[in-house]
């Protein structure tokens, strides 16, 4: 028996040095084995599916708390914004029941409440630790914070003129008319310094007051809106006053309220009628910046999200052609504002002055056209890649853009159907005929030119997978961030640098940008300061009656303004990503 039961120990010694080495290797591999089903089957279908189930209640908890906020937020300001529109439309339709007074008083209310929450938010919610603990990059350009601080100050001097008009007249004036003014002047200032300074908070604290708080200035600011639109009563009092006092100069009594500085009135009057189309601008910029703190209200960002990796500053890189047409149409647009604005200062514009204008834009409109149409081919050759990434800036900035352009659109399907059925013959007609077709053409051509431009992945910007499989591939240390970044910027601008040389289809994407940069730059600057020809040319107001045709205009030329202003900084990222 013990020589049988050396034998094996025998002949595995004996073994040659390569087997013993397999029979090792596989001995250690069945340790394993049964060591990984060891401690597998104890803590695998248990802790694990805990874990997963209860991590995935309370972020399910978290989504719906976020989703009732919202919701109970957004009924608030609807029933707010129905209740201001049931008491304007009454003041339209029933002028004895609701007066303007009325309109008046509920708005003074409304932006009281809003006025001591601004005051709150800024004073208590935003000092409290672990309030905002994310800014939004995105939200807040200069160029919205700039036209905020701009048509800010331009509706409180709005409002000091008619301070002023009303004091004018406080013989046959209540003096209560002062305090609404006044008001609105607190309000306006306290908002646009609110905004300017936190339009990048994500707030984390209070969210829920948070959000009905912003959504009750939002509601407030439509109603403004809404009132500018439709209340042309300040325009029939100037106009009563303007025929009384020709009635008074021609020697017939009249008992109209008649201002007692005749040149100072003249002042106010003219101010107050060239700076009334900021306020409307000034309520849909503030409507569009408490939209985006609201859905940034308990918004976690990433921390990669706070930056932008390489951002490139604005050069011209060789652009020429682009600048030197744009700044053609500037020059133009400038001499014509100019022109127009001299001819109105007086009694009544000459109708030669009304063609040059629809002449201008009659040359202009075709040009963009046609190279926002380039653009968007050239966008199709492009070796760029569509960013699908979900992008809640992105999809705001399309959304105004699509929206803000339905003003011009229509004003300009209003003025076709007028002239076409009044059947004019006369070339003052058929330029703003064609002013009206080329005005619809132009803005769909552009809105697809800047839609297509910010779907494109900027070259300076690295794609998603290659930085997820650049923290996949290097486990997390301390600085990788940083050198991340820095890797990313050198590549970026070392490609870039030379790629530039070669790709004559970037460079004409810039020169298209620029162009149409300057072009929108000098439709925004025409209507903004005071010349409205839609309005005073007189074929449209005469074919749908003044109150409609006020209506109308008021509506649309402000969205028109917002478009060309948001059209410029849409085409600004379209030629940075180029």
């Amino acid at each position: 028996m013990p020589a049988q039961a050396s034998a094996p120990t025998e002949a595995a010694l004996a073994a040659p040095p390569e087997a013993q080495e397999t029979e090792e290797t596989l001995a250690k591999e069945n340790q394993v084995d049964m060591r990984t089903e060891e401690t597998r089957a104890p803590t695998s279908p248990h802790k694990k599916s805990w874990l997963v189930r209860h991590f995935s209640l309370l972020l399910r908890r978290d989504r719906q708390a976020q989703k009732a906020g919202q919701l109970f937020s957004g009924l608030l300001a609807l029933n707010v914004v129905f209740l201001g529109g049931a008491f304007i439309c009454s003041m339209i339709f029933n002028n004895v029941a609701v007066t303007l007074g009325d309109v008046w008083i509920l708005l003074a209310v409304l932006k009281a409440l809003s006025l001591l929450w601004l005051l709150y938010y800024t004073a208590g919610t935003t000092r409290q630790p672990h309030a905002v603990l994310y800014r939004d990059p995105h939200a807040g350009p200069i160029w919205v914070r700039g036209s905020l601080v701009l048509f800010g100050s331009c509706t409180i001097c709005l409002n000091v003129f008619r301070v002023g008009y009303d004091v004018s007249h406080v013989h046959c004036k209540s003096q209560l008319e002062l305090i609404f003014p006044v008001i609105e002047i607190v309000f306006i200032s306290v908002q646009t310094w609110v905004l300017w300074k936190h339009c990048k908070d994500c707030i984390q604290i209070q969210t829920n007051f948070t959000r009905c708080g912003l959504m009750l200035t939002l509601a407030t600011n439509l109603l403004l809106w809404l009132l500018a639109v439709t209340n042309d009563s300040m325009h029939n009092e100037i106009e009563a006053e303007l025929s009384a006092l020709m009635e008074k100069l021609s020697g017939n009594d009249t008992n109209s309220c008649l201002c007692l500085n005749v040149t100072m009135c003249e002042v106010f009057r003219k101010g107050y009628l060239m700076l009334y189309p900021f306020s409307t601008e000034y309520c849909l910029i503030c409507c569009a910046m408490l939209f985006v703190m609201w859905k940034n209200v308990g918004r976690r960002l990433a921390p990669h999200a706070g930056a932008h990796p390489g951002t490139l500053p604005f050069h011209l890189h060789g652009a020429i052609f682009g600048p030197l047409l744009g700044l053609l149409v500037l020059v133009a647009g400038v001499c014509i504002f100019v022109l127009f604005q001299i001819q109105a200062s007086g009694p009544a514009i000459a109708r030669q002055y009304f063609t040059i204008y629809y002449a201008f834009y009659a040359a202009a409109l075709p040009a963009m056209s046609l190279a926002c149409l380039a653009g968007t081919a050239i966008h199709g050759l492009e070796e760029r890649e569509l960013d699908t990434f979900k992008n809640p800036t992105r999809s705001l900035d399309v959304v105004l853009l699509m929206g803000a352009a339905l003003g011009q659109m229509g004003i300009s399907y209003f003025s076709i159907v007028a002239i076409v059925a009044t059947r004019p013959h006369q070339l003052l007609n058929r330029l703003i005929l064609a002013y009206s077709l080329l005005l619809i053409l132009q803005h769909m051509a552009q809105n697809l030119f800047i839609i297509e431009g910010l779907h494109r992945r900027p070259l300076w910007e690295a794609t998603p997978e290659g930085r997820a499989g650049k923290w996949e591939a290097e486990p997390p240390h301390r600085g990788s961030l940083l050198e991340l970044g820095q890797d990313l910027r050198r590549a970026s601008l070392a490609y870039i640098h030379s790629y530039s040389h070669f790709n004559w289809k970037r460079r004409a994407l810039k020169e298209i940008s620029l162009f149409l940069i300057l072009c929108n730059i000098t439709l925004w600057m025409m209507p903004a300061f005071g010349i409205h020809p839609e309005f005073e040319n007189g074929l449209e107001k005469n074919f749908y009656g003044y109150r409609t045709w006020f209506t109308i205009v008021n509506f649309g030329l402000p969205l028109g303004v917002f478009y060309r202003m948001h059209s410029v900084g849409g085409l600004v990222e379209v030629y940075l990503g180029a």
